[in-house]
């Protein structure tokens, strides 16, 4: 059966000739990252599960957790989280098959714990934080889409939905996930005074780009305040000097602009995540399935983390119609800017969506035949392997926020 994939020209300022550009990341323990984070390692728990006590994925979705934010008394030298945090996991899981019982709630606990154990290094998961598993069963229409897989290869999709995926990334957006994989990797290894709540809001003006950073710091390496000062004033030099590296334009770093020194009123916190004293997360509500929230693009509002990796189209195409863009973009010559849409219904096999829609800015001279016959053949070839997308998921070779 012939696939429907829309090639056509768009009729647009590209993102790199207009004034005004925003990008914004939130940082890995951001609440809302916190709670994405936790709903795909549940998934890929799950997943991992299901396959060695039955052979194949069942049916679930995870991607309705909240994060409900503790209180604590951060002060120079160590402070102390007075009431826990509050992680409340939902969604829905299979949690028996054959007359086997699957320890759903406890594979996702667990899960839940190990993440935030590799996430947020210095909470004590003994007293700082509740894990509170409600996951329930799936709705029968539902698992009975995802159990037509079994008599088809491919599988059907469980919902009437649209992923989307644009390439390639402007320059502010490769130095916002540039500079937040720089700190993640680099600048807290080295000062762990750095949290790992941090959100990155970037503003292209024209040629000038300002970045405003709110960054957690962690007390109990900060003896006074000589060393918070420090700590800001380092995080503006090495992110400065790391985004220059992606761009000849001017960049300005400001950090924790709403630090008030002379009340004592910093961004400073016991455990590096905002979740300890007052900042609540939700999945869905953070960074898109490209790691970037990027409000001049075409963007899906679907939660990517936690869904399964199986037939959820919010999943499946959102990272997909990401990949398809930068594979057009990277192998096609003559184009400025990709957007693509995957659209499905509910019921049908997820490697023929109702319409594969592609837009594209050409650049001056470009063959728009050459470029529309290659682009079909990729997307045609992506949507064949589109199974492949389930496998990297499951790896955790993927991410989803």
């Amino acid at each position: 059966m012939t696939r429907n994939i829309r090639v056509e020209t768009l009729q647009q300022v590209p993102i790199e000739k207009q004034h005004i550009e925003l990008v914004e990341r939130k940082g890995i323990g951001h609440p809302d990252s916190l709670a994405d984070g936790i709903a795909e390692s549940i998934s890929r728990a799950l997943s991992r599960a299901y396959i060695e006590e039955c052979g194949a994925v069942l049916h679930h979705n995870t991607d309705q957790g909240e994060i409900v934010a503790g209180e604590s008394l951060p002060r120079f030298g160590g402070g102390r989280v007075t009431r826990p945090i509050y992680v409340l996991v939902t969604g829905r899981a299979s949690k028996d098959v054959n007359g086997r019982i699957i320890p759903t709630d406890a594979i996702a606990v667990k899960a839940a714990r190990n993440y935030l154990r590799s996430t947020l290094t210095y909470l004590d998961l003994e007293q700082d934080v509740i894990v509170d598993c409600r996951m329930g069963k799936g709705s029968s229409d539902l698992q009975g889409v995802f159990r037509a897989c079994g008599t088809n290869p491919i599988p059907h999709a469980n919902d009437t939905s649209f992923g989307v995926g644009h390439a390639p990334f402007s320059e502010l957006e490769t130095i916002t996930r540039e500079v937040s994989d720089y700190i993640d990797t680099v600048i807290r290894p080295r000062h762990p005074i750095i949290g790992t709540d941090i959100k990155i809001m970037g503003l292209r003006d024209s040629d000038s780009i300002t970045l405003t950073l709110c960054t957690a710091m962690i007390d109990r390496f900060c003896s006074g305040i000589g060393d918070y000062k420090e700590a800001v004033a380092m995080m503006c030099d090495e992110v400065a000097t790391q985004a220059r590296k992606y761009t000849n334009r001017n960049v300005v770093v400001a950090v924790n602009t709403g630090d008030d020194y002379a009340s004592g009123n910093l961004f400073m916190t016991v455990t590096g995540t905002s979740a300890e004293m007052g900042d609540d997360g939700s999945v869905g509500r953070g960074n898109r399935a490209n790691g970037l929230i990027t409000p001049n693009r075409p963007m899906s509002m679907e939660a990517t983390s936690g869904k399964n990796p199986i037939n959820h189209i919010g999943k499946i195409y959102n990272l997909l119609a990401t990949e398809m863009a930068q594979t057009c973009v990277s192998s096609i010559d003559g184009i400025e800017e990709m957007y693509i849409r995957l659209l499905s219904q509910i019921g049908k096999p997820i490697d023929h969506p109702l319409v594969a829609s592609v837009q594209y800015i050409p650049k001056a001279g470009a063959d728009e035949t050459a470029i529309m016959r290659e682009t079909e053949a990729i997307i045609d070839e992506q949507l064949a392997g589109i199974t492949g997308i389930t496998e990297r998921v499951i790896k955790g070779e993927l991410k989803t926020f």
